[in-house]
C-alpha cells in the first residue's frame, strides 16, 4: 500500500487556510511599513541635507531601489520554487536589518542610494513571496480576494508610515527619528516570518494534480527561458499584465520622487505634505479590499482598463492643478484607479500560469512592474530638469492611458472564467493537457 504524500494532501481555501494567511497578511503590512518609511522624507532629505537641486540626481535612490527589486523579484520566484518560499521570505528580512541604520547615518547620497539598493532586494524577496504563499493556500476561485487583502496590508503599511514618518519628522527632525519606524517594522517582520509562517510550497503541488491549463502553450513542464518569453511577450494576457504593471510603477516612482517636491516647492509644511504622501498609499491599500475580491466576480480586464484610465485623470489633476485641496482630491483619485489595477493584474497572473511555475511567472511580471520605478525615476527626472514637474507629471499621464487602451485592445476576456472552474483537487486528482 502506498501512503499519500502529505504535499498532495493539503487543503486549498482561503476558509481552511485563514489562519495562516491572516498571519500573511500581517506580515506584509510590515513589508509595506518598511517601505513606507521613505516616502515623505527622502524627497526631503535630498533637497534640505544633501543639496542636490536636479531632480534626476535626487530620483536617483527610486532608481537604484526599482532595479534591484526588479532584479530580485525574478530571482524570487525561482528560489522559492526550488528551495521553498519560507527561507526566501526570512532571507529578505535579514537583508533589510542595516537599511534603517544607513538611512540615519548616510554622510553622502551615495549611501542613500546604497540603503536603497538593500532595500530593493529585500522588498523583492519579502514582497514576492507573500504574494505567492497566499496564492498557494486559496487555490483558484478567491485568488482575486486574496491578492486584494495581501496588496491592501501592503499599502496600508506604506501609507500608515509615510503619514508616520511625516509627523514624526515634523516634530523631531528629517534623521533619526522617522527611520526608527523603520527598524521597528523589520524587527516583527521577521521575529513573525521565524517562528510563526509555515512553508506553502505542498499548496502548490495539490494545486498542480488537478489544474487544467489555460491554454495549450501554458502547460506544466516549461523552462524559464519559455516561461519568460510567455509572461513578458508572447501570451496576449500575460505581456499585457506585464506592460501595465510597468507603467503603474512608473507613476508610483513619479508620485514617490516628485510629488513631495511639488508640494514643498507651492509653500506646503512637511505635515501637510506627509497628509497627501499618505492619501494616495491609503485610499489605495483600503480600496483593494473591494477590488481584489469584485474582480473574481466581474473579470480582470475591466478593472484593469478601467483603473489606468482613472490614474491618468488623477495624474493630469495633479500636473494642471495647485493646492492642497486639489492634490489631496488628485491623491485619492490616484489611489482609487491603482487599487483596481494592482490586485487585479497579480489575480490575471494566476490566471493563466501553472502552478507548477506560478511563482516564476509572478517574478517575472514582478520584475517588469517594478522595473517601472527605475524608468519612472529616469524618465520623470529628466522631462522635470528640461521642462518642469508639471510636465513630467502630464507626459506620465498620457502614458497611464495609453497603456490601458492597450490592455483594452490585446487582453484576452475569458481567462478568469476558465481559471475559476477549477476546483480543489479530491482524492482523484484530475489531469489534462
Amino acid at each position: 500500500m502506498t501512503r499519500r504524500s502529505p504535499e498532495i494532501a493539503a487543503a486549498l481555501g482561503l476558509r481552511q487556510n485563514l489562519a495562516q494567511f491572516m498571519l500573511l497578511v500581517a506580515v506584509n503590512a510590515m513589508v509595506g511599513g518598511t517601505l513606507g518609511q521613505e516616502r515623505t522624507v527622502l524627497p526631503l532629505l535630498a533637497g534640505q541635507i544633501f543639496a542636490l537641486d536636479l531632480y534626476t540626481g535626487a530620483l536617483t535612490y527610486i532608481l537604484a531601489f526599482g532595479l534591484a527589486k526588479a532584479a530580485t523579484n525574478y530571482f524570487a520566484g525561482t528560489l522559492s520554487d526550488q528551495y521553498g518560499r519560507k527561507p526566501v521570505l526570512v532571507a529578505g528580512w535579514l537583508i533589510a536589518l542595516p537599511v534603517p541604520l544607513m538611512l540615519i547615518t548616510a554622510p553622502t547620497w551615495g549611501w542613500i542610494v546604497a540603503a536603497n539598493v538593500v532595500l530593493g532586494i529585500s522588498q523583492g524577496l519579502t514582497w514576492s513571496t507573500t504574494i505567492v504563499m497566499k496564492m498557494d493556500l486559496v487555490g483558484p476561485a478567491r485568488r482575486g480576494l486574496a491578492m486584494g487583502l495581501n496588496e491592501a496590508a501592503g499599502y496600508l503599511g506604506v501609507a500608515g508610515a509615510a503619514l508616520g514618518t511625516g509627523y514624526v519628522a515634523a516634530h523631531y527632525g528629517l534623521r533619526p527619528a522617522p527611520f526608527l519606524l523603520g527598524a521597528a517594522f523589520i524587527a516583527v517582520g521577521l521575529g513573525l516570518s521565524v517562528l510563526t509562517v509555515r512553508e506553502t510550497h505542498q499548496h502548490a503541488k495539490t494545486e498542480a494534480s488537478g489544474h487544467v491549463d489555460s491554454h495549450a502553450d501554458a502547460h506544466a513542464g516549461l523552462s524559464n527561458r519559455e516561461i519568460f518569453s510567455l509572461t513578458s511577450f508572447r501570451d496576449r494576457s500575460l505581456s499585457s499584465v506585464s506592460q501595465a504593471g510597468l507603467v503603474n510603477n512608473l507613476n508610483d516612482g513619479l508620485a514617490w520622487g516628485l510629488f513631495p517636491v511639488l508640494f514643498a516647492g507651492a509653500g506646503l509644511g512637511v505635515d501637510r505634505i506627509g497628509i497627501l504622501a499618505a492619501a494616495y498609499p491609503a485610499v489605495w491599500g483600503a480600496g483593494q479590499l473591494l477590488t481584489g475580491g469584485l474582480s473574481d466576480k466581474v473579470g480582470r480586464k475591466p478593472l484593469i482598463v478601467g483603473g489606468m484610465l482613472v490614474q491618468a485623470l488623477a495624474l493630469a489633476m495633479t500636473g494642471l492643478g495647485e493646492g492642497f485641496g486639489i492634490w489631496l482630491a488628485a491623491a485619492i483619485l490616484l489611489g482609487v484607479g491603482t487599487a483596481m489595477v494592482y490586485p487585479t493584474l497579480l489575480a490575471a497572473i494566476g490566471d493563466v500560469a501553472h502552478p507548477h511555475w506560478r511563482a516564476r511567472s509572478v517574478g517575472i511580471y514582478r520584475l517588469w512592474r517594478d522595473g517601472g520605478f527605475a524608468v519612472g525615476a529616469l524618465l520623470s527626472g529628466l522631462i522635470a530638469d528640461a521642462y518642469g514637474i508639471p510636465a513630467a507629471i502630464i507626459a506620465v499621464a498620457v502614458l497611464t492611458a495609453a497603456s490601458g487602451i492597450l490592455v483594452a485592445f490585446r487582453m484576452r476576456n475569458d481567462d478568469h472564467a476558465s481559471a475559476a472552474t477549477d476546483e480543489p483537487p479530491s482524492t482523484q486528482p484530475r489531469h489534462r493537457v
